[in-house]
C-alpha cells in the first residue's frame, strides 16, 4: 500500500510561482508514473503533469507546457511540481497520484491518490 502526502499549495498572484511536493510512503516501482491532477470548482478532475519513475520521461497537459516542470527525488520518494507564470485558470485542488506503467501519459487509471493541496491564483 502507498500513501501520498502533498504540500506547498497556497495563494499567489497571476505571474507568480509555487512548488508542490508529494512524498510517498511504501514501495514504489520504477515502472510507475507519479504526478499531479487538479480540480477546479464545478469542473472535472484533469491531469496536469506526470513523470515515469524509471527513466524520468515526463508528460504535461498542453495548457501548462513551458510553465510547469515535474521532477522526482528518488532518495526522498518525493515528486515536485514547479509552477511558474501561474494564471487564474490554474486555480484548483491539486492531487498527487500514482499510475501503473500502462497508464503513463494518459490521464486515467490512477491507483493511488493524495488528499490534495489548494492552489489559488488571483488576477
Amino acid at each position: 500500500q502507498v500513501q501520498l502526502v502533498e504540500s506547498g499549495g497556497g495563494s499567489v498572484q497571476a505571474g507568480g510561482s509555487l512548488r508542490l511536493a508529494c512524498t510517498a510512503s511504501g514501495t514504489l516501482y520504477s515502472s510507475w508514473c507519479m504526478g499531479w491532477f487538479r480540480q477546479a470548482p464545478e469542473k472535472e478532475r484533469e491531469g496536469v503533469a506526470s513523470i515515469r519513475l524509471g527513466g524520468g520521461k515526463t508528460y504535461f497537459r498542453d495548457s501548462v507546457k513551458g510553465r510547469f516542470t515535474i521532477s522526482f527525488d528518488n532518495a526522498k520518494n518525493t515528486v515536485y511540481l514547479q509552477m511558474n507564470s501561474l494564471k487564474p485558470e490554474d486555480t484548483g485542488m491539486y492531487y498527487c497520484a500514482i499510475q501503473p506503467s500502462s497508464r503513463c501519459g494518459t490521464w486515467n487509471g490512477v491507483n493511488y491518490w493524495g488528499q490534495g493541496t489548494q492552489v489559488t491564483v488571483s488576477s
